[in-house]
């Protein structure tokens, strides 16, 4: 699968979920919204730090170093 389709997925699913968040009535739907956009955000947070760790070596020029 395409790394950036992945995060621009969950992306959309975290602007969903808040969305349903702000229109949430009841506490326990506020709490289950929250642990929605909690868990997507920690999704997310997964392939940004394989990207951070990934981008000093997206050079073509230099390569990996190994």
């Amino acid at each position: 699968m395409d790394p950036e389709k992945i995060m621009s997925d969950i992306s959309k699913e975290i602007s969903t979920a808040l969305n349903a968040m702000a229109k949430a009535k009841t506490p326990e739907e506020k709490l289950i919204c929250s642990e929605t956009v909690k868990n997507l955000c920690q999704a997310l947070g997964v392939f940004l730090d394989l990207l951070s760790d990934i981008a000093p070596y997206d050079d073509e020029n230099e390569g990996i170093p190994f």
